[in-house]
């Protein structure tokens, strides 16, 4: 009952005109950059992040989580109508999206889409709005050797339950950490790292580095591919509308289903993306209908929509209960509550309640106003797509150049945005992973404080971080994940290979 309380008190926040207005205009900017393909949701909250800067901390983050909750309901409609994710997550949309708009069901396929994202969403906030407060309040008990112990775990996960190469994730992850070692040290005083340079005193910012890591680097990709847009053009009425929520309650399985597999995936820094093709992969296995997955199913709409929406959202349970962000974006507003002064972590639902209700709340509004606004905006939307790159592309750029100009009003900072910019690009170019290399340079040096007051607690024995069953329990999970990728390749030689059954037919898994 005291959550509901707390919630109806968020609700009563958050329905101010002014908070309301900018729920709007972040569920607009939002949709806006998930439909621009290479944007994306943690680029698009980087780059708006500046705007926040004279607002109060509650209206700021309703603002950007709404600009979050609009990036994922934009990349559905490139992944329908074009065949172009708008974002990474909604690949395994087009599968069946574009399919289905190639057969004339352009508005059901939408509809479909923006629906299940929706219903992902509502069941993760549900988790979130009861589960929080008690993470929360058990970290409340947390000294350093447990927050030190749970930072290894996060950084740990990213190596274990990443995609790709371990050792280009840990490549990416240290080069964050020597960022965020650069500036002045926070226990004795001294300067590293910065040679001489009075400027590098304060550090990398990491919106800088974000701006250019993920903007920059993705519209230097974007120059190089040279986008063109062709596609099919929708228009959904309410006879659509009603017709296809008609069909979805026979999906009601693949939706929980998908639901559970986003709450998972998000909670653990697996991601989005993962998320959608596990979704998508597993309602193509259990579903009667799964051998027509591809043609134009719209169970294989729902299924990655759902988990993508709930994986996004549910990545905030970790951010808000224990400062530790699930995602990407979850790292940029976790960056965005220390510049406005606000600690992440268990005493923020002690401290700062109207702050933390108000922004439950607003994702329970924000999704359900994002609903309505791209289901009555997809032709206004889409035709965004018809404007040149050549005219979009410098637009961004002069945006991110304002963002990172007024972190500190610094020219030096424009540089700095444009050589991560080139950093981002080179290693997408490489697949080397951005997001261990922006949570290692935003956790980095929490991390190491976190470890040098558990040094100084036991006269730098490191047996504590073995001292209690909750420490030591964290810790060798954290070190189990770190050594997965080699125990899973040990495994592999001791079981014997599956044959390969239906390998044409398995697109996804």
């Amino acid at each position: 009952m005291e959550e509901l309380n707390a919630l109806f008190h968020g609700f009563a926040t958050v329905i101010s005109p002014m908070n309301f207005l900018l729920m709007l205009v972040g569920i607009v900017l939002g949709v806006l950059i998930g439909v621009l393909p290479g944007l994306g949701g943690a680029n698009g909250v980087a780059i708006l992040l500046p705007l926040t800067f004279s607002m109060n901390p509650t209206s700021a983050i309703i603002m950007l989580s709404c600009i979050y909750w609009g990036a994922l309901f934009g990349g559905a409609i490139t992944s329908v109508l074009f065949n172009i994710p708008g974002e990474p997550w909604s690949v395994a949309t087009t599968f069946d999206g574009y399919p289905m708009a190639q057969q004339g069901k352009a508005g059901e396929a939408l509809t479909g889409a923006f629906t299940s994202s929706f219903i992902g969403a509502f069941i993760a906030v549900v988790m979130i709005t009861f589960l929080a407060p008690l993470v929360a309040k058990f970290a409340l008990k947390f000294g350093p050797p447990e927050f030190f112990s749970v930072y290894l775990l996060t950084f740990c996960s990213f190596v274990g339950m990443g995609k790709g190469s371990p050792f280009k994730i840990l490549a990416s992850m240290t080069l964050g950490f020597a960022l965020a070692c650069v500036g002045m040290d926070t226990v004795t005083g001294q300067l590293r790292l910065t040679f001489g340079f009075h400027e590098l005193m304060r550090g990398f910012d990491f919106l800088i580095a974000v701006i250019g890591l993920f903007g920059i680097g993705e519209i230097l990709l974007s120059m190089e591919e040279g986008l063109a847009f062709n596609g099919k053009s929708a228009r959904i009425d309410p006879k659509v509308v009603f017709n296809t929520w008609k069909q979805l309650p026979a999906y009601w399985a693949t939706s929980l289903r998908g639901a559970l597999i986003g709450i998972w995936m998000g909670i653990t820094p697996g991601g989005a993306t993962p998320a959608s093709f596990m979704s998508y992969g597993v309602a193509k296995k259990m579903s009667k209908r799964g051998d027509n997955f591809g043609n134009g199913e719209l169970e294989g709409v729902v299924a990655p929509e759902t988990a993508a929406h709930a994986a996004g959202t549910s990545a905030l349970l970790p951010m808000l209960a224990l400062g530790i962000p699930g995602s990407p974006t979850a790292a940029v507003l976790l960056g965005g509550l220390l510049i406005w002064g606000l600690q992440p972590g268990p005493l923020l639902f002690v401290e700062q309640k109207d702050f933390v209700w108000g922004l439950i709340a607003s994702m329970y509004l924000g999704n359900l106003v994002g609903l309505v606004v791209v289901l009555t905006t997809v032709p206004l939307f889409a035709s965004i797509l018809r404007i040149p790159f050549s005219i979009i592309a410098p637009v961004i750029i002069v945006i991110c150049a304002i963002g990172a100009y007024t972190v500190h009003n610094a020219m030096l900072d424009i540089w700095f945005m444009l050589l991560f910019g080139v950093v981002g690009y080179a290693f997408k170019k490489l697949d080397y992973p951005l997001a261990p290399l922006v949570l290692a340079l935003v956790l980095g040096d929490k991390a190491e404080d976190a470890f040098r007051q558990s040094m100084l607690l036991s006269q730098g024995d490191l047996a504590i971080m073995f001292s209690n069953g909750l420490v030591g329990g964290i810790t060798a999970l954290a070190l189990l994940m770190l050594f997965w990728p080699i125990i899973s390749k040990l495994l592999s030689f001791v079981r014997k290979p599956k044959p390969q059954a239906f390998a044409a037919e398995r697109p996804v898994d």
